[in-house]
């Protein structure tokens, strides 16, 4: 039995994981099959506040981690697949066989950018692929990058990338997935050129990274590169919640449901943030952010609960 089990070690779940130890709480993190969340894929950050020199991804999740160590909490390699929270105390069951029992649960499973799963894609992230423009934006700056996509993700992230570079989406439709006013801003916008109907076939890259994008014509079949410095792939993102289906509310994209203003999902006890709850905005200073959220509410909610439990002893 556990006062606090966490499940994911991004932003969110370390936060929460250092507020809880700190509290006393003795947490039990499940690292899941990514440890450190998407920036351990990510190169330097130059976003998250304290740096002002930026950090390197991995080793902000790894300060953050051996800072959550130092407080008690205790870290266990392994990928939940399936949950109870029908009942108190919550069942976790970890690599389909081992159960664990907690009073208590906060779920940091994050989310995951969808890729195009073409060649040279994966093996070049961080190195002029990327899946998020206000992460990687700035180092683009007077150069020119490619965005693949059509939805409104890929119009927003189009937009904001002409702040630093000349920007040409890539879709492989003829129209476009979305919505009419982001498209007319999208379209209004100079520094935006568009390569409609070509379907993404493979990514090119030397010893310093993307060179270029081989896409193919839809209707033709006639292959060409469209050479870059970088290339944004903004096709959505998956929420990491298949596991937790019919045991907790979710949106109809897999995105946990919270109560306004706290991390508290419908099932009380139970705490959701990160990525997992938030569609919206997806940075590691609002992960982190939500956590400490979670962290303080599964806190009280434990609290309240061990004073029911003494009144009902008296």
């Amino acid at each position: 039995m556990r006062k606090v089990v966490i499940l994911g070690t991004g932003p969110a779940g370390l936060t929460a994981a250092i507020y809880t130890a700190r509290a006393n709480l003795q947490p039990l993190v499940i690292e899941g099959n990514e440890p450190g969340g998407q920036l351990t894929t990510t190169t330097e950050v130059e976003n998250f506040p304290g740096f002002p020199d930026g950090i390197m991804g991995p080793e902000l999740m790894d300060n953050m981690r051996r800072q959550a160590e130092r407080f008690g909490a205790e870290f266990r390699r392994g990928y939940v697949t399936g949950v109870d929270f029908s009942r108190r105390p919550f069942r976790i069951t970890v690599d389909e066989t081992d159960v664990i029992e907690a009073e208590a649960v906060i779920i940091a499973t994050g989310a995951s950018a969808k890729h195009l799963g073409i060649p040279g894609e994966d093996e070049n992230i961080g190195r002029g692929v990327s899946y998020c423009a206000t992460c990687d934006g700035f180092f683009y700056r007077g150069k020119k990058v490619l965005v693949v996509g059509g939805g409104d993700s890929a119009m927003e992230e189009a937009n904001f990338l002409t702040k630093f570079a000349d920007v040409t989406v890539v879709h492989r439709r003829s129209e476009l997935r979305a919505s009419k006013i982001m498209q007319e801003r999208a379209r209004a916008n100079p520094k935006i050129s568009w390569v409609l109907n070509a379907v993404p076939v493979e990514v090119l890259a030397d010893e310093r990274g993307f060179k270029a994008l081989k896409v193919r014509d839809k209707e033709t079949g006639e292959e060409r590169l469209l050479e870059a410095d970088g290339m944004f792939v903004a096709i959505g993102h998956k929420p990491n919640t298949d596991f937790l289906r019919g045991q907790i509310d979710m949106d109809e994209l897999g995105y946990i449901k919270t109560i306004p203003g706290t991390a508290q999902t419908n099932v009380p006890g139970v705490f959701a943030c990160g990525d997992v709850q938030d569609s919206r905005y997806r940075q590691a200073i609002t992960a982190a952010g939500s956590g400490c959220m979670a962290a303080l509410d599964c806190e009280r909610f434990l609290e309240e609960v061990a004073a029911q439990e003494g009144s009902l002893t008296k």
